[in-house]
């Protein structure tokens, strides 16, 4: 690190009553929805998951993207609510100190940041073939880690350079995200498509002798790992001119765009597949790139792993930037050890310089711990979706325990009288996601793998509860607390 990095000095009270900002807001309002949508990113979340969710439920898959749409959309206007009155850096952490208090808190950012960083590694890991097609190199295991590595090592030297790169990159990458997912859709559709868009409606015999419905939930993976990233708009709140106006907006704005898109570019693709039945019996492993070679060639196919590669770059920069100013949010409060190192700033470029370090090294190992792994991606992205769906509704539960306490909700954008509503629907939502999301479905296999989602999952509720009461490091710092509820 260099001279310039310093810990912060103390500072005069912000909007919320948090400490002053040492972020420069230097983030326009098409840039913080950029950075939610990059890191939503329907390009990234379509590609990786497409062969899956194909293979186990059939074309009907793509009614998931509704299903997780409509869901999180009530958790995005809670989360809207919470950040127009607590604009802070870090997201979920912050919101569920004020909504709750320091434990509850602790525990959020804890479960959220492990979320964060094992779906850096799960974006970069999902890149891994792209990469090795587009340069032309064999898409072994060995091989998609070292591209996963390689590809979060560039992501965190984007970050390094500041807010202004970050917003660059974000522009760019919303750029090739409509690309990849327009475009290529929109010439798929007219020169490739095999099939009429009745077949949403056949399951092509995937469910065997029994309801469509288990089947269907198994698919839905699609749909759950599409629609986060929202969230992010939040994280950078200090980064941002008029935060309680831009961010809810953006929340809801990358909602609307990257689920149509997200939706647009797997239709695109569901019907340009030439045999589903090789798909679904595993004789086809990965159609997403049999359909880009058979529709425009290898140049082609190239030219658009190109394209895809710029959307998997950027949905791991915004990744990185929400995991880093999480950990910062985190330091700045001493709520974690190594806080004096992980709070200090690299003022010449406004980042937090070993917060976003941590938010690489971690993923990097995760990266490489994947090789002991027979299913490595799928097992990464479910507990990804498992820790951010729980960290999420950490705070929607905060938020309807605050609201049935009397906090009445006080920024730039509220709910009003249907706050209650919303609150309730977005809490079972979640609930039901995190009880698919853990689901044993595969009974032929050894427990410890069949329940590895929740088994993972246990790990770090675990270790985060002997770690916060052994420590006590929760209850350091004198940033607000449980102040959204009124005093008796």
């Amino acid at each position: 690190m260099t001279g310039a990095e310093r810990p912060p000095a103390p500072a005069s009270a912000a909007p919320g009553g948090e400490p002053g900002s040492e972020f420069r807001k230097d983030m326009g309002p098409w840039a913080n929805f950029a950075l939610g949508f990059t890191y939503l990113s329907p390009v990234v979340s379509t590609y990786t998951l497409f062969g899956t969710a194909l293979a186990e439920g059939g074309p009907p898959m793509i009614w998931a993207f509704v299903l997780a749409g409509c869901g999180q959309f009530l958790v995005a206007l809670i989360f809207g609510e919470v950040v127009a009155q607590y604009p802070i850096a870090g997201g979920v952490y912050p919101w569920a100190r004020r909504l709750w208090g320091k434990r509850w808190a602790w525990m959020t950012g804890w479960v959220y940041m492990w979320a964060l960083l094992v779906t850096i590694t799960s974006v970069a890991y999902g890149a891994g073939p792209y990469i090795a097609i587009l340069f032309g190199f064999d898409p072994t295991v060995h091989n998609t880690v070292l591209c996963t590595a390689v590809l979060i090592v560039v992501a965190v030297l984007i970050n390094y350079m500041g807010t202004k790169a970050l917003s660059a990159a974000a522009v760019i990458g919303f750029a090739g995200e409509l690309i990849g997912a327009l475009v290529v859709g929109i010439y798929l559709l007219s020169t490739h498509r095999h099939h009429g868009i009745g077949v949403v409606f056949d399951t092509y015999g995937t469910e065997g002798d029994g309801s469509y419905l288990p089947v269907f939930l198994a698919a839905a993976i699609i749909g759950f790992y599409q629609y986060y990233g929202f969230e992010a708009c939040g994280d950078t709140a200090e980064e941002v001119a008029h935060p309680g106006r831009v961010i809810p907006r953006a929340m809801r704005r990358t909602i609307y765009i990257g689920g149509a898109a997200a939706t647009f570019t797997c239709m695109s693709l569901l019907l340009s597949v030439t045999d589903y039945g090789a798909v679904i019996s595993g004789e086809q492993a990965d159609p997403v790139v049999d359909v880009l070679y058979d529709a425009m060639g290898e140049t082609g196919a190239r030219l658009v792993m190109a394209v895809v590669l710029i959307s998997f770059l950027s949905c791991t920069i915004s990744l990185q930037a929400a995991a880093g100013r999480l950990i910062y949010s985190y330091a700045r409060d001493e709520m974690i050890v190594g806080h004096q190192l992980l709070r200090r700033f690299a003022h010449a470029r406004a980042v937090p310089g070993y917060a976003l370090l941590v938010s690489a090294v971690v993923p990097l190992l995760i990266a490489f711990a994947s090789l002991f792994s027979e299913d490595a991606l799928t097992n990464i992205v479910s507990f990804a979706i498992l820790g951010i769906y729980a960290s999420f509704q950490m705070v929607v539960l905060a938020a309807l325990r605050a609201r049935l306490k009397g906090w009445r909700p006080a920024g730039e954008f509220t709910l009003g009288r249907w706050g209650l509503a919303v609150n309730i629907g977005a809490l079972a939502y979640g609930i039901f996601a995190i009880v698919n999301i853990c689901w044993a479905r595969t009974p032929e296999k050894p427990w410890w793998e069949n329940w590895i989602v929740l088994l993972c999952g246990a790990v770090v509720l675990g270790t985060g509860l002997l770690y916060m009461f052994t420590t006590h490091h929760y209850g350091r710092g004198d940033a607000p607390s449980g102040d959204a509820v009124p005093e008796s």
